[in-house]
C-alpha cells in the first residue's frame, strides 16, 4: 500500500478551508492524486482570526485527510500594498498582485516537493477582479506557472493544463462551474457527503469599504507600516488627530484588551478614571493640545456624565498623569473620525 501511494502524481492546494477550495481538493483525491495543502495567511486574510472569512483551515484539512503546511505573507506584503502594480479592486484590495504572491509561494513549494502541479478553488467568473480570463492567464504567466495551474470546478471553461495533457487527470471528471452563484458548489458537496462548510464571505478586510478607508488612511501618513500598525487597524473606531498622530478607542472589552496590548513605547493609553469607558491609543507625533483633544474623545466613548468634566488617566510606559477633560460635540468628533 505505501509503495502505491508513492506512485500517486503529486500536487500542491491552495486551501482557505472555505467550500470551492474543499471541493477542489475532494475532486483531486478522488482522481488519486497525492494533494499536499497549503493555507497562506497575509496581515489582511487571517482565516482562523474570526475578522474575515473565519474559515478554520486546519480542522477541514484534517477532515479531508491531507497534509498541510501554512505560510505567512508579512512585510513583503506591506510592501507590495503600496503600489500594487495592477492596482486596486473596488477597496484597497490588491487581488491580482495578491494571488501572485500567494502563486509564487505554492510554485517554491511544489519545487521542493517534487509535485506536477498546483490546485485551487477559483471558479470562473465568481470574483470580478482576479477570476476573469484575463486575470488568471496574468497571474499564471507573471509567476511562470502557465499550465501548471488546475481548477477542478472551472476546467472546462479554460484551456487544458499540463496534468490534463499528460493524463495525471482526467478531464471529462472535471467540471464547468462558472459565476457566482454557488448552486452548483452546494449541490455537489451535498453529493461528496461534506455538510460542514462556512457560508460565502470575501475573507480579505481590504474588500471591506470602511476597512479600506482606515487602511488608506494609514498608508498616507506613514511611509512604512508595521504589522502591529496593521493588527490595529482590526480594532477600534478610528480618529486622525492631525497629520502626524492618531488615536483609536476601543468599543468593548476584547478591543480594549488587544489596543492595550499593541501599545508600544512611543504610545499613550488613556481611559476614564471612576467610570467604565474604553480604552484608548493615542499614537504618532502629538503635543498637550493633542493629548486634551483625544481625552474629550474618549471622555465621549464612557459613562461619566456629559455636562460634566471627568478625570482622563493617561499611560506611557506607566507613567501615569491625570487631566480633566470636557466632552467633544459630535461635530467636531465626525471631523476626526476616519
Amino acid at each position: 500500500m505505501e509503495e502505491k501511494n508513492k506512485e500517486k502524481p503529486k500536487a500542491v492546494a491552495l486551501l482557505s478551508g472555505g467550500l470551492d477550495s474543499t471541493l477542489a481538493v475532494k475532486l483531486m483525491k478522488e482522481q488519486n492524486i497525492d494533494v499536499k495543502a497549503i493555507a497562506i495567511k497575509t496581515p489582511f486574510c487571517d482565516f482562523d482570526c474570526g475578522h474575515g472569512c473565519g474559515f478554520k483551515v486546519k480542522e477541514v484539512a484534517e477532515k479531508l485527510d491531507v497534509e498541510l503546511k501554512t505560510f505567512y505573507l508579512g512585510d513583503e506584503y506591506l510592501e507590495m500594498l503600496k503600489n500594487p502594480k495592477h492596482g486596486y479592486g473596488s477597496g484597497m484590495n490588491p487581488c491580482i498582485d495578491c494571488r501572485e504572491m500567494m502563486f509564487n509561494v505554492a510554485k517554491d513549494y511544489m519545487q521542493e516537493i517534487d509535485a506536477k502541479f498546483i490546485i485551487t478553488g477559483e471558479v470562473l467568473e465568481q470574483r470580478p477582479m482576479s477570476q476573469n480570463p484575463r486575470a488568471l492567464k496574468i497571474i499564471e504567466q507573471e509567476s511562470g506557472l502557465e499550465g501548471k495551474v488546475l481548477r477542478p470546478l472551472s476546467a472546462k471553461h479554460l484551456k487544458e493544463t499540463e496534468a490534463e495533457k499528460t493524463g495525471l487527470v482526467k478531464r471529462e471528471q472535471l467540471l464547468n462551474i462558472k459565476g457566482r452563484t454557488r448552486k452548483n458548489q452546494i449541490e455537489l458537496a451535498k453529493n461528496l457527503g461534506i455538510t460542514d462548510y462556512p457560508n460565502a464571505a470575501g475573507g480579505c478586510l481590504l474588500t471591506d469599504p470602511q476597512f479600506a478607508r482606515k487602511a488608506k488612511d494609514l498608508f498616507k501618513h506613514i511611509e512604512k507600516p508595521t504589522l502591529n500598525d496593521t493588527e490595529l487597524l482590526k480594532v477600534g473606531r478610528h480618529f486622525r488627530m492631525n497629520n502626524k498622530s492618531k488615536l483609536i478607542v476601543g468599543r468593548n472589552k476584547e478591543e480594549n484588551d488587544v489596543i492595550s496590548s499593541l501599545a508600544l513605547p512611543d504610545g499613550l493609553l488613556l481611559e476614564v478614571k471612576d467610570y467604565t469607558g474604553p480604552v484608548a491609543l493615542l499614537y504618532g507625533n502629538y503635543d498637550e493640545n493633542v493629548i486634551q483633544l483625544a481625552s474629550s474623545i474618549v471622555h465621549r466613548y464612557s459613562d461619566a456624565p456629559n455636562d460634566e468634566e471627568c478625570v482622563v488617566i493617561t499611560n506611557n510606559n506607566n507613567n501615569l498623569k491625570e487631566i480633566f477633560a470636557s466632552l467633544i460635540t459630535d461635530e467636531q468628533l465626525n471631523s476626526y473620525r476616519i
